[in-house]
């Protein structure tokens, strides 16, 4: 399979304390059991993931993610993981709260012209990776940009920029049952968000201005859902 031609929502990020709060929370509030996912070496972590059905974004996926506590990530001392997982206060709203939405990751044809194009406007996406991953059907390869400090940017609503290589996660994953009817980004300052967005190709993306929040507007086997990041 070609790679992407254009930019386009990737996945939502769901970070939980741990990876089976974060399976338990999936199953009650969305009413599915999510699939298996992997481990990240960079980064100690693990996932589990779910398809989303979505007619704009046919690869969209969910990823439920957390810290491995059997892993040790394989970047040098000092560098953070990624998502802002090694934040405390991050960890402490979801040791208090459960797992939360807090994050997206939008695909880009070409992961550094869009890095630069967001360098122009001021904003450091951090130097682009290469990461890989084993899967039942090969081995998973993808280039992303992570910043040293592991910060998610606007309170996460600035995406995280992937470019994939032949293959990316949904195009193994069966259907779930859940449907992303929208996706909707708010921030204080709505216009440096949106020329952002603009850049590196995602115009079409609903931004308003309002406190800073990603919100899913999700269809489930429970009926009509609505997730808002709340950090």
């Amino acid at each position: 399979m070609s790679p992407r031609r254009s930019a386009q929502l990737d996945h939502l990020v769901v970070a939980a304390r741990t990876l089976d709060e974060g399976v338990a929370w999936c199953e009650a509030t969305l009413g599915v059991v999510p699939g298996p996912g992997g481990e990240h070496a960079l980064f100690g972590t693990h996932n589990r993931l779910l398809r989303l059905a979505c007619e704009h974004a046919p690869h969209a996926y969910l990823e439920i993610i957390a810290i491995n506590p059997q892993a040790t990530p394989t970047r040098p001392p000092g560098l953070k993981r990624w998502f802002d997982l090694d934040n405390p206060a991050l960890q402490a709203h979801l040791a208090q709260h459960g797992p939360q939405l807090v994050h997206w990751v939008a695909s880009v044809p070409d992961i550094d012209a869009a890095t630069q194009a967001l360098r122009a406007l001021g904003l450091e996406r951090g130097p682009v990776l290469t990461a890989s991953r084993p899967t039942p059907q090969g081995l998973l390869q993808w280039r992303i940009g992570v910043r040293d400090d592991g910060q998610r940017l606007l309170g996460g609503a600035l995406p995280t920029l992937i470019q994939w290589g032949d293959t990316q996660p949904a195009d193994a994953m069966p259907p779930s049952g859940i449907g992303l009817r929208s996706l909707t980004l708010g921030h204080p300052e709505p216009n440096p968000l949106q020329q952002a967005l603009t850049a590196i190709g995602l115009d079409t993306l609903a931004v308003e201005p309002g406190p800073t929040a990603l919100t899913l507007q999700l269809d489930t086997p429970k009926g009509p859902l609505t997730l808002c990041s709340a950090i």
